[in-house]
């Protein structure tokens, strides 16, 4: 299994930390097939082949992703939406 490891510190307050976590969560959705739903501060991703999850702390994103053997050439390019999006919502 392939991991993708994320940290992103952030000045948001809780509720744009979240609001900011949700944008991404979505767009992820639409661009990779991925359900997702919040379980308190953890918002947990799912679909056949990945798994994980992004916590959501008051200064920091972790996201942590499994990627199964059919994602794993992938894994670059989904590596580098994560960052994108996350570059053009924690600075928004």
């Amino acid at each position: 299994m392939s991991v993708i490891d994320i940290h992103r510190a952030h000045s948001l307050d809780k509720a744009h930390a979240r609001e900011a976590a949700e944008t991404l969560a979505k767009d992820l959705s639409k661009q990779f097939d991925v359900n997702y739903q919040w379980e308190g501060d953890l918002l947990t991703f799912k679909r056949s082949g990945v798994k994980g999850h992004l916590d959501l702390s008051d200064s920091d994103l972790h996201i942590r992703l499994e990627l199964g053997l059919m994602l794993r050439p992938f894994k670059s390019r989904i590596e580098q939406e994560i960052h994108s999006q996350l570059d053009q919502i924690l600075t928004a």
